[in-house]
């Protein structure tokens, strides 16, 4: 009877192995974390003055940088809009981007976006713009070609836990488990790329005792249930912050037609409005309580404000699929920012009306 079969009684396929399985062979390389703080000694300084992309990710790594090395909020960037502090520039030694790479030279940036679309053909571009980007894909040499179902599966903010935890202390309490699932619906992602998600935390080091992400990943304090029960908790604390088409978890800084979004003038520059600033700050107090990373007002800034509009596009909007002419017509833009959302679309942003 089938009920005295075992899963081993079963009959075995064993001429089949899964593609993600054969893609992922050969790929058990380790995270350098000396080199990491050898090539991006920026992201130990104290002090900084950053950039946020303006979501759940993009918000916890502000936190989390303005509490442990106590960074300045003076901007943020979507893609379409960036507001930054008007005495300051991109370009400053002391401006970082957080949850965003940004294609400059001289610009400071961590994102895990999939950039490259073939690294048999890496655009001369990339050896200068992305200098100073903290990227995990471009460590591991991944391309949107290759190795698009490889590409990184987690947030920035489990890049700069797994970077800085492994040169000092960080605990993670019980309650920051929720948000950290939370962010770019890391959640999701684990059961549904289940051995893509165990090869980039072999990568950020969870194999070794000391790792922070153990205190992430490998804890013991929920069961499957209580860790629903709990998603469910916070799911609702963000969804009383939010109102129509504007999610609790992000602060909106423009429309879909690019337009600014809940921006006000400031004097000569601009500020975000004060409904906005009221609901995110709601937000990121749930992330600060959460986390147990303080919220000091005083880093995070949402006035006086210089106001940048970009043009903002993609592949399919322009009718191109994704192959290696498209891919130059892309570079010959000379784009801002981009990342391959899909294995048919990628997005991206030009520096027109406004510069950076």
């Amino acid at each position: 009877m089938m009920n005295d079969l075992t899963l081993f009684d079963m009959p075995q396929n064993n001429n089949y192995t899964p593609r993600i399985t054969r893609l992922l062979q050969g790929r058990d390389s380790v995270i350098e974390f000396n080199s990491i703080r050898e090539r991006f000694p920026w992201m130990f300084e104290e002090n900084k003055k950053c950039i946020l992309s303006p979501d759940s990710d993009g918000l916890l790594c502000g936190l989390f940088m303005s509490y442990y090395f106590h960074w300045e909020i003076i901007g943020f960037y979507d893609g379409k809009v960036m507001v930054l502090k008007n005495d300051k520039t991109a370009y400053d030694e002391d401006v970082v981007f957080l949850d965003m790479e940004i294609c400059r030279r001289g610009i400071k940036s961590v994102g895990h976006h999939m950039l490259l679309l073939n690294r048999n053909n890496i655009p001369r571009v990339f050896y200068t713009g992305f200098r100073d980007c903290l990227q995990p894909n471009l460590l591991r040499d991944y391309d949107g070609q290759h190795d698009f179902r490889l590409k990184y599966p987690l947030a920035t903010i489990h890049l700069l836990l797994a970077i800085i935890g492994h040169f000092q202390t960080i605990r993670i309490p019980e309650t920051a488990i929720t948000p950290l699932f939370f962010a770019d619906g890391t959640f999701q992602v684990l059961y549904g790329y289940p051995e893509n998600v165990l090869n980039w935390l072999d990568y950020l080091g969870i194999q070794n005792n000391e790792s922070v992400l153990r205190q992430v990943f490998m804890h013991e304090h929920y069961t499957v249930y209580s860790q629903i029960l709990a998603m469910d908790d916070f799911f609702r604390r963000r969804d009383s912050i939010s109102i129509a088409r504007e999610r609790g978890d992000r602060l909106r800084i423009s429309n879909p037609d690019g337009t600014p979004a809940n921006l006000e003038h400031d004097g000569q520059f601009y500020k975000i409005s004060d409904d906005a600033v009221e609901r995110i700050k709601r937000f990121i107090l749930l992330l600060s309580y959460t986390t147990g990373w303080d919220f000091d007002e005083h880093k995070w800034h949402f006035q006086s404000f210089q106001l940048k509009r970009f043009t903002k596009g993609d592949f399919q909007g322009r009718g191109w699929r994704i192959n290696g002419e498209s891919y130059s017509r892309l570079m010959e833009l000379n784009p801002l920012s981009w990342a391959m959302t899909s294995g048919t679309n990628i997005e991206f942003t030009i520096e027109t009306p406004d510069t950076m």
